[in-house]
């Protein structure tokens, strides 16, 4: 046998464990696949691709890949692999209630067990809608499995009139507009019917878009697939090459373990910052990282921070851009050869090749989309760390989607116990709220809202967007979308719900924020804070059966990664029997 053959050997494949063997059950195993009609010159010795697919009529961003994993199963074809398509928990941001966060471990569990009870050797995850993508891969990384992510793309670009729109970012926008009686409501439907304008996720750099190029940074994907949008015929050549892909990553037995290392998720915190990302990346990447065996905190983020320039003029961050525009100007290819400099460019990634090889002669067909260091939007990266002692396990704030003016800011404190209180007080008189005023939002955590949902955009309220405000501090132990914007301070840890400082704030505390400090104070003595803390009572559970309570017992805070506490850590658990 040559080496060549040596390579692919068919006895090395997991799936031959179910196929190979000439007993009961094996012939069972193939008896079955038999009867969906396939020969045995369709998979023996053939390695198994599993296509894991989030597809859901109720997920906009993914509709349109059940086309796309026809797309992959011609490339696995095309390679000599034999793909299987299976459906797994769609994470459709806009629909789930409470909030994805709640499900994001689930599909997470649901990857590895389903990659690790199947006789599967190789994978493509198909996703993109915020959460997908780090449950996927998390899952998978688990598993260490050969897999690739193919990213669903972002949607194209809408207009309104004259007016560009950016999904999420031109909602909160514009619905400010109308409570403060600028719009009417003929305008607010037309906007309603044209600002989702295709499949694909968010087309602004809102989580979607971050997590997808972060996926692409870690060398998880082939290079350049995070920045394709949807529906062009780029999208489906991808798609096909990433069936190609994974195949010969089996032969070869790339696996995550083989290239993820500490320098890899070095690599992706700079890409975060350097495309003035979602604040949520932070929650995903330490779970990522967790689940790779790299020890990753939130102070690796603020050191990285510091020294990397926010250089995609992308909003909200940016000014004017969305990601149809980044593709056009060079996509994710284009911005890491941009900031090479902050990046190792050694690690590793699926098509064998080192990240340096992957966005060698790249090029920025657009230098105002795509900044050099010395033009970026801010000399400092996306999102900050913030401590004090409101937060002592740290929060988060996006600076460079904030007004400047309130970035070093001191004022009352105007608390809301929970997301009903808030909506039910905001514009009643007799609350003292200014713009001056810090908004508190309380129990809104990974265990308090439940599920940490996107709340810490706090309203505004309407008397005070009829005068012209449009920001003012906010501050919350919940998530943000990616697509929102203001002067937000987010993930407080511990939460309120556990009896964080965030439990103890009184209506007129001061409270001050200082984001070049990276402090974020409550100017109340330690010995009140202590009285408060031990007339504090606990609030009831806020599940008592089910996946809430599996949640609720077993999450960890944000400054943690938000995964469940034993799937974070734990011994390998061993290939399945097969009698």
């Amino acid at each position: 046998m040559n080496p060549s053959e040596m390579h692919r050997d068919a006895s090395r494949l997991r799936s031959q464990r179910w196929f190979g063997p000439d007993d009961l059950r094996s012939f069972g195993h193939r008896s079955r696949l038999k009867g969906m009609g396939w020969a045995d010159d369709d998979y023996a010795g053939k390695p198994v691709i599993g296509i894991l697919n989030t597809w859901s009529d109720l997920n906009t961003c993914h509709s349109h890949l059940r086309e796309r994993a026809e797309d992959v199963k011609r490339g696995v074809w095309q390679a000599g692999g034999f793909p299987v398509e299976v459906p797994v928990l769609s994470l459709g941001e806009m629909l789930m209630k409470p909030s994805t966060m709640l499900y994001r471990n689930l599909l997470a569990m649901e990857t590895e067990e389903v990659l690790r009870c199947h006789p599967i050797d190789g994978v493509v995850l198909m996703g993109g809608c915020d959460k997908t993508t780090p449950a996927l891969i998390m899952g998978a990384i688990t598993m260490d499995l050969p897999a690739i992510y193919l990213p669903c793309g972002p949607m194209l670009s809408a207009h309104y009139r004259e007016n560009t729109l950016g999904s999420g970012s031109d909602a909160w926008k514009y619905w400010a507009e109308r409570r403060a009686g600028n719009l009417c409501d003929d305008a607010w439907c037309e906007i309603e019917n044209c600002i989702a304008r295709s499949a694909g996720h968010c087309m602004t750099m809102g989580t979607a878009s971050t997590m997808t190029a972060i996926a692409e940074s870690l060398g998880l994907t082939l290079p350049g697939a995070s920045s394709i949008p949807a529906v062009v015929a780029e999208h489906a050549r991808m798609a096909s090459r990433s069936g190609r892909e994974i195949v010969n990553m089996v032969w070869g037995d790339r696996r995550p373990s083989t290239f993820l290392s500490s320098a890899s998720f070095d690599n992706a915190i700079v890409t975060d910052m350097a495309i003035g990302g979602s604040t949520n990346a932070i929650v995903h990447v330490l779970a990522m990282a967790r689940r790779a065996g790299v020890s990753l905190t939130l102070d690796r983020f603020d050191q990285l921070s510091r020294t990397t320039p926010v250089v995609a003029n992308v909003r909200p961050s940016g000014t004017k851009y969305l990601m149809e525009d980044f593709y056009n100007a060079g996509g994710l290819r284009a911005l890491l050869w941009q900031i090479r400099e902050l990046l190792d460019l050694s690690c590793g990634t699926v098509n064998g090749r080192t990240l340096g090889a992957n966005i060698a002669n790249a090029e920025v067909f657009d230098s105002d989309v795509i900044r050099t260091l010395d033009t970026a939007i801010a000399p400092e990266g996306g999102t900050f760390v913030l401590r004090g002692n409101l937060s002592p396990h740290g929060c988060v704030i996006k600076p460079s989607a904030a007004e400047p003016r309130l970035l070093n800011h001191t004022g009352p404190a105007v608390v809301f116990e929970n997301y009903p209180d808030m909506k039910a007080r905001l514009n009643l008189d007799g609350t003292g709220i200014t713009p001056d005023s810090v908004l508190i939002l309380r129990s809104a955590g990974p265990l308090g809202g439940p599920g940490f949902p996107e709340w810490g955009m706090l309203p505004i309220p309407d008397r005070l967007l009829r005068a012209g405000v449009r920001d003012m501090v906010r501050l919350s132990d919940a998530r943000m979308s990616g697509t929102s914007y203001g002067t937000c301070v987010l993930h407080v840890s511990p939460e309120s719900h556990v009896g964080g400082p965030l439990a103890f704030v009184q209506n007129g505390d001061m409270i001050e924020l200082n984001v070049a400090e990276r402090r974020l104070q409550l100017h109340v003595s330690d010995d009140e804070l202590a009285r408060r803390q031990s007339q504090w009572v606990a609030p009831a559970d806020k599940y008592g059966r089910g996946y809430g309570q599996l949640f609720s017992r077993h999450v960890t805070q944000a400054h943690e990664g938000c995964d469940f506490d034993f799937l974070q850590r734990g011994p390998a658990i061993p290939e399945p029997d097969i009698f």
